[in-house]
């Protein structure tokens, strides 16, 4: 299967390095940023020629990149975050295109399940009104929004599970944290608290790679509980 890299920097590097144990050849780079730049998004060389491109840009590129890569055909995991204003305009993008995509704050597998594990944890705690809940993540300071994605897609979780009293969220950033988050359940004499942690980018590039494999031939949009089977709440 033939991967296009959209943006090169650590994530994007990676995923190259980790492509061949996938079953991925890199086509190319689409990076004007770096000496490993092929070609631009809109290149006619990237038609039929590549099955699934790999978004870990920025927040301002991907509404041209999604547009781009959905005009030329291509499937897309989009591991970017921060666009979150654009959901409605890009679900369009892709439905006319007719292509696949598989957009997710964070595609950890360890993430996913500790989503769904506190989807339950949230149902519990929210019939205990003496408990109050909060979310804190930290990430490198290179991490350009705040709260992460993944917080917020942690926030919606406990929410859609029924806990309704406010939750607050706070960030860090700071030195080169992969990344930590942390939600816990605080009551008038014991806390409970659950953490992911990242200890380095692999998880991410590893599971970029399996969504890829993943959307290859498929139309729509999907997410990282679509890849790893688990029911989207």
């Amino acid at each position: 299967m033939r991967i296009l890299l959209v943006g090169y920097g650590k994530m994007g590097r990676l995923v190259g390095e980790l492509a061949p144990g996938y079953g991925c050849e890199v086509a190319g780079v689409a990076d004007p940023m770096s000496k490993a730049h092929t070609a631009p998004l809109d290149d006619p060389r990237w038609k039929g020629n590549v099955d699934v491109a790999i978004d870990f840009t920025t927040p301002e590129a991907v509404v041209p990149n999604v547009t781009a890569l959905a005009a030329q055909g291509i499937n897309i995991v989009l591991g970017t975050t921060g666009w979150g204003a654009h959901d409605a305009e890009l679900k369009q993008v892709i439905a006319r295109a007719g292509v696949g995509i598989v957009a997710a704050p964070n595609f950890s597998t360890g993430v996913v399940l500790f989503d769904a594990v506190l989807a339950r944890a949230a149902e519990l705690f929210a019939s205990q009104p003496e408990f109050a809940a909060w979310i804190h993540e930290a990430h490198h300071s290179a991490k350009k929004d705040a709260p992460s994605g993944t917080a917020l897609k942690l926030k919606k979780t406990m929410e859609t599970a029924g806990y309704g009293r406010p939750i607050d969220v706070a960030a860090t950033r700071a030195g080169y944290i992969p990344g930590t988050h942390t939600i816990g359940f605080d009551g008038p004499s014991e806390s409970i608290t659950l953490t992911h942690t990242a200890r380095d980018r692999g998880g991410f590039a590893r599971g970029a790679l399996t969504a890829a494999r993943w959307v290859n031939g498929r139309t729509g949009w999907f997410t990282m509980q679509d890849v790893l089977g688990i029911a989207n709440r």
